[in-house]
């Protein structure tokens, strides 16, 4: 099959598989999720060299834990309390949780970035594998699907208008970069990206940003007089962090010696070199959020 035919195919089942699951029910998305998170745990272990059974385990079980009680706290509180007739404030504990989860994931993130711009790392030692399989790979994914939530409920409008987003920026990077990119924006990690297209990147996922503000997502009442402002800043979030995202991952594969993280999507590679961007920037994402909704 031809190369091209190949990777819109596989492109095209993933689009359809991610928009599905997403719009279907919260459920839907969570289990998508949580199969997208078990695979790249899997992919990461194998570009970082360590035990994958233990990782896996762990990462689907945290992943299940956490997101269910995130999204089903009101369920979960009643439950306890008829088991134990007490007064479980679950609301008070989960805003804490998230505060030590995303306090660890931007911990790590800062770790990433320096990971990225410092020549003279080549080697990853093994406390610093296991401290990204935490915050660069689980905690991300976690986020993901608070992300869906908004301020309130969830809406998989956000979701899809993140995705969006992430499409636009990599797609429009790619074209510019193509077309009129000369300055290289990190050659050692990646040869093809260029300052252009990081800048083409960035315009056309503000462009992006814009539309679905107008077009796609329902604000809320809360949001609404600000709706156009807070997309265009998410899309500046994913043009600048995707980005280093994209990047981080592409140093771990040079380190490795590979050119892709594994070969479930024919023409496109793993799950990681689809949800490297996403990843990265959930958290900031998120952190977003939760500062609109102290704000307001």
């Amino acid at each position: 099959m031809n190369e091209t035919l190949k990777r819109a195919l596989s492109g095209a089942v993933y689009i359809v598989l991610l928009v599905s699951s997403i719009l279907f029910t919260t459920e839907s998305f969570f289990i998508l999720f949580g199969i997208f998170l078990l695979i790249a745990i899997y992919e990461y272990c194998n570009l970082v060299q360590i035990n994958k059974i233990f990782p896996i385990l762990f990462g689907g079980c945290f992943y299940t834990a956490v997101t269910l009680v995130s999204a089903y706290r009101k369920e979960t509180e009643f439950i306890l309390d008829h088991q134990f007739n007490n007064k479980y404030d679950l609301s008070i504990n989960i805003k804490n949780l998230n505060l030590v989860l995303l306090a660890i994931t931007l911990v790590v993130s800062i770790k990433g970035v320096l990971f990225l711009f410092y020549d003279s790392i080549q080697k990853i030692s093994t406390s610093s594998k296991y401290l990204y399989l935490v915050g660069y790979i689980i905690l991300p994914f976690i986020f993901i699907t608070k992300i869906s939530f908004g301020v309130k409920s969830y809406n998989p409008k956000i979701i899809i208008g993140l995705f969006i987003l992430i499409w636009t920026n990599d797609t429009f990077a790619y074209l510019v970069g193509k077309s009129i990119g000369k300055h290289k924006l990190l050659e050692r990690i990646s040869p093809k990206k260029t300052i252009e297209g990081f800048l083409g990147g960035i315009l056309f996922a503000v462009f992006a940003g814009f539309l679905i503000s107008k077009f796609f997502i329902q604000a809320s009442p809360k949001f609404s007089n600000r709706s156009i402002l807070i997309w265009c800043c998410m899309a500046l979030i994913v043009g600048i962090l995707g980005t280093i995202g994209d990047l981080i991952e592409s140093k771990f594969k040079r380190i490795a010696g590979v050119k892709d993280s594994g070969a479930i999507m024919p023409g496109h590679g793993g799950i990681l070199d689809r949800l490297d961007s996403v990843i990265f920037v959930a958290p900031f994402v998120f952190l977003f959020y939760q500062i609109l909704s102290y704000v307001s």
